[in-house]
């Protein structure tokens, strides 16, 4: 998402939906491969034009397909912010019911008290990942992922 703002900002109003468009197709596709193409194809297309955005493009690849190294099933989770804001905006609005802290130390009380019940749904089973799919990531560490009772034995 910032970085589709930061795109918007360097390209002329009227023309931000086509490059847009453009660039999106590059979050579209099923493989690094794939998705590599598409970005050496957008640049072809954008660098004549629109300098200014193929410089961004091409600085920020290797961020902005950092997801694809992970297993399908977490590419929406982890190319999107949504749980860091979700997570800002529950510390934000428990903030506005305190109104005034009298010091840092109570803010920071109150945040890391959000931050340890969000763990806490997390472990509870909201999760935006299966043991399953985090377990293709380590296979070393797989039977500790998916047997809990086997995990104190590997230790």
């Amino acid at each position: 998402m910032h970085f589709l703002r930061n795109v918007v900002a360097a390209c002329s109003r009227q023309d931000a939906p086509a490059v847009l468009a453009l660039v999106k197709t590059v979050f579209a596709q099923p493989s690094q491969q794939a998705a590599s193409q598409a970005i050496s194809q957008a640049l072809e297309l954008l660098e004549p034009r629109y300098p200014k955005v193929a410089k961004l493009l091409r600085d920020a690849e290797q961020d902005i397909l950092s997801y694809l190294a992970f297993p399908s099933e977490h590419w929406r989770s982890i190319r999107s912010t949504n749980a860091l804001e979700r997570v800002n905006a529950e510390i934000d609005r428990r903030a506005k019911v305190v109104g005034i802290f009298p010091n840092t130390a109570s803010l920071l009380r109150l945040s890391t008290a959000v931050l340890q019940e969000q763990h806490d749904e997390w472990q509870d089973g909201r999760c935006h990942f299966s043991q399953q799919s985090m377990a293709r990531l380590d296979p070393a560490n797989q039977d500790r992922l998916t047997n809990p009772l086997t995990a104190g034995l590997a230790a």
